[in-house]
């Protein structure tokens, strides 16, 4: 499998199409606990990026990982746009001095997540986005160091994150709306943590169908 910025026009239209699909459940999330708009503005930056994404397939990874983040900060708005922005030009920047590998995309992934958590000044526990993509980076880090299998490691990604999602549901939120609520903010799972769960595993499923072509 090539691990091309080819493949990214196919990526977003996946991420973009789990996100449609599952729009009212998150969104029911959302306004139990935040501010309800965290759909509707996660899909206004995949539709910035869905217009750009064949140009984004024709340029090299620090490139494409640069024009994505700074959409991102752009279209999204909120707390979701400046993380997820600086997630990718934190990841472009880390590509700048090596070219992205399925060796070290572990390493690349960890740098930008380490971004999010500075950015965001939060860790795992606190009820976000982050309670995901921690420890699919801590995993995917491993993994490559441990040089296993495509498969194997798209199977872990899809178990940790979504492990990582379930695992809200009991946590008292500490940042943003959902924390004003305190203890009311337990019972619901994160909409962050959800969609982040969501397009990790809409990654793994065309990894996937792409590894066996």
């Amino acid at each position: 499998m090539a691990f091309t910025p080819s493949l990214l026009p196919t990526l977003i239209e996946a991420i973009s199409e789990t996100i449609a699909e599952n729009a009212e459940h998150v969104t029911a999330l959302d306004q139990a606990i935040g501010d309800g708009d965290h759909v509707i503005n996660l899909q206004r930056g995949l539709a910035a990026l869905t217009a750009q994404s064949e140009a984004l397939a024709q340029l090299d990874w620090a490139a494409a990982l640069q024009k994505i983040g700074m959409t991102l900060m752009s279209t999204v708005g909120g707390a979701s746009g400046s993380l997820y922005g600086t997630l990718f030009l934190a990841m472009s920047k880390a590509c700048q001095q090596q070219p992205l590998t399925m060796s070290n995309v572990g390493a690349v992934f960890h740098q930008g997540v380490e971004a999010m958590k500075q950015r965001g000044k939060s860790d795992v526990g606190e009820k976000t986005m982050l309670d995901v993509l921690i420890p699919v980076a801590t995993q995917l880090q491993h993994a490559t160091q441990q040089q296993m299998d495509l498969s194997s490691i798209l199977d872990s990604l899809e178990a940790v994150a979504i492990a990582g999602m379930e695992s809200t549901q009991p946590m008292l939120a500490t940042k943003g709306r959902a924390s004003f609520l305190a203890e009311r903010s337990r019972g619901w799972i994160d909409a962050g943590a959800k969609t982040a769960q969501l397009m990790i595993c809409a990654i793994t499923a065309v990894l996937r169908v792409q590894t066996a072509q």
